[in-house]
């Protein structure tokens, strides 16, 4: 609890400190922004953008599109609610927003449904499978490049499928959620060719995992590359998130 307590008065503390340099960051050329809450520079991978819509509402642009000037925040669920609660995007905005009560669940339903949306185009492209059978072929034969698991799977079926293959293991979305995109009912085991959706769908489960955890849990959010990560998230599909944990698996 102290550790807690420590961490969310330094994110306070840190979101009443937002310089104007801060606000030009979204300007800058290159792949880095920084987190108008802990100030820390990251890749845009790591980090969520905000935007204020006509309205003058603040709303998660999450494949980072929409027009106007972003407002970069680490994906981090104890960080976008310090943002909402402080007063940040308005200081960041210099203009009164609306900022929804339910930020949070809005920017996780949407990394759900882009999730959803990346693996439904790996299936139209021939750059996805889903069984137990032909999942497993595609990881025996090296072609997977990253394992789509259900959260809501038991744990010794997915291990057993996995046994000692050393491949990224994201689990984002439950079993119905998974069987939705391939036609069926349900579904555990999802492979992934090596490609650009392959990194897609990866990037944006560690950015989901990462809105579920608070900063003592996830820290710096920079996954490793030479084991698998197994990103567990039981979510019940592009409408919300419900509880998550990461585990290494070596």
């Amino acid at each position: 609890m102290g550790e807690r307590i420590t961490t969310d008065r330094a994110l306070i503390e840190a979101s009443e400190d937002i310089s104007v340099a801060a606000q030009a960051d979204d300007a800058e050329d290159g792949p880095m922004r920084r987190c108008l809450v802990t100030r820390e520079r990251m890749a845009k991978e790591r980090m969520l953008r905000f935007v204020v819509d006509p309205d003058g509402r603040i709303v998660p642009d999450l494949a980072g599109r929409l027009p106007g000037r972003g407002m970069w925040l680490s994906a981090r669920g104890d960080v976008v609610e310090t943002a909402r609660v402080r007063g940040v995007f308005a200081k960041a905005a210099r203009a009164q927003v609306t900022v929804p009560p339910d930020l949070l669940a809005v920017a996780q339903s949407g990394l759900g449904r882009l999730i959803s949306e990346q693996l439904g185009l790996a299936r139209r492209a021939g750059q996805a499978v889903a069984g137990f059978v032909k999942s497993r072929e595609w990881l025996d034969k090296g072609r997977a490049s990253l394992v789509v698991q259900a959260s809501d799977g038991s744990a010794e079926e997915r291990e057993r499928f996995l046994g000692r293959a050393a491949v990224v293991v994201v689990c984002p979305l439950n079993g119905v959620a998974l069987g939705a995109i391939f036609g069926r009912d349900r579904v555990v085991h999802v492979a992934v060719a090596a490609g650009k959706l392959a990194d897609r769908i990866r990037i944006e489960a560690e950015r989901l995992s990462g809105m579920a955890q608070p900063a003592s849990a996830t820290g710096a959010p920079n996954m490793p590359r030479d084991r698998s990560i197994r990103i567990d998230r039981n979510v019940s599909g592009p409408r919300g998130p419900d509880k998550d944990k990461v585990q290494a698996v070596r």
